[in-house]
């Protein structure tokens, strides 16, 4: 296995090679508004530190979400596009999923990042770290803190409390939890987004009649 992993759900544009036993390289850079520049660099630069070739890679994993519509795009459509010319399969992960991972927490705890309009995605995980519940995204307030840690980027830490370690889902999180799923016969979501609300573009409407 040469499996390749990258999300672009959060301000972090993360690719990673995993050669089904560890992480072979890793890049990440934090970058809120050029995930489609970011991305393909990225991709590159990870291999090369690798040693590898782009057709060396035998499967792909792309985070899912959720995240802000546009950046979470990139990554989606890249695996896509990279899954049909290789010939190889494309997988997706949930990237709150991948945040708990790279926690290491042996207890109850919340995920939450940022979903803008003052807003956050978050789920909760066992100590595990399963997924109990989620995603969703809410109001700060309406998250169920109830004492929890929550991993994550620092977002309203008067309500969320401070963070937790690892603030973003780094690509070799992802690609570890991929790989051991794989590695435990279990089945993997396909990569379609996670959006849990509607995009901010919408189509325009009918022009307005002019009166004369």
């Amino acid at each position: 296995m040469l499996l390749l992993a990258f999300d672009t759900a959060t301000p972090a544009v993360t690719a990673a090679l995993h050669d089904g036993e560890r992480v072979l390289a890793e890049s990440t850079t934090i970058d809120a508004r050029r995930h489609g520049e970011l991305l393909a660099p990225l991709i590159e630069k990870t291999l090369a530190h690798a040693g590898a070739s782009i057709r060396d890679v035998t499967a792909l994993v792309a985070g899912t979400g959720p995240g802000p519509y546009t950046g979470l795009r990139v990554g989606l459509v890249t695996a896509q596009g990279l899954a049909t010319s290789l010939g190889v399969p494309a997988y997706g992960v949930c990237t709150l999923d991948a945040l708990a991972y790279g926690s290491g927490l042996r207890e109850e705890f919340l995920v939450a990042t940022d979903a803008r309009r003052k807003e956050v995605f978050w789920a909760r995980y066992s100590s595990f770290g399963s997924r109990l519940d989620g995603p969703h995204v809410d109001k700060p307030a309406d998250v169920p803190v109830n004492g929890l840690p929550v991993v994550g980027p620092p977002l309203y830490p008067e309500i969320l409390g401070e963070p937790q370690a690892p603030p973003y889902p780094l690509a070799g999180f992802l690609a570890a939890l991929a790989a051991g799923r794989l590695a435990a016969g279990e089945r993997l979501d396909e990569p379609r987004p996670i959006y849990l609300r509607r995009p901010d573009a919408v189509e325009p409407g009918a022009p307005k009649k002019v009166i004369q």
